[in-house]
């Protein structure tokens, strides 16, 4: 079997409000539990339960989730103020050598 070759390049990952979007998901599956846990002899009695739990498992997911994705804000932030900085270094660094190189007598 011959190997596979991309035709193109893969796109860049999108990047979009990561930390909301994973909150509003685990208030979403938080509230969804809540819903259902009046009706939980309900579930009980058709052998349903795993509707309720899966949504108690989604939201502390979603706890983990919200944790991972902020440290991955931060990290990504101070990443990028990093990159910054050696930039701005790296360009007051080569305005002083430029001074320094002027006309000699």
């Amino acid at each position: 079997m011959a190997k596979w070759i991309a035709k193109h390049e893969a796109p860049e990952p999108l990047e979009g409000p990561v930390v909301a979007t994973v909150t509003g998901g685990t208030i979403l599956w938080f509230a969804l539990f809540l819903v259902q846990l009046p009706f939980y002899g309900w579930f009980a009695d058709r052998g349903q339960l795993w509707w309720v739990w899966t949504c108690a498992a989604g939201g502390f997911l979603g706890l983990i989730g919200i944790w991972y994705v902020r440290g991955r804000e931060a990290a990504l932030a101070r990443h990028a103020a990093e990159r910054a900085e050696v930039a701005a270094r790296a360009e007051r660094d080569g305005e002083a050598g430029q001074a320094g190189s002027g006309p000699q007598a």
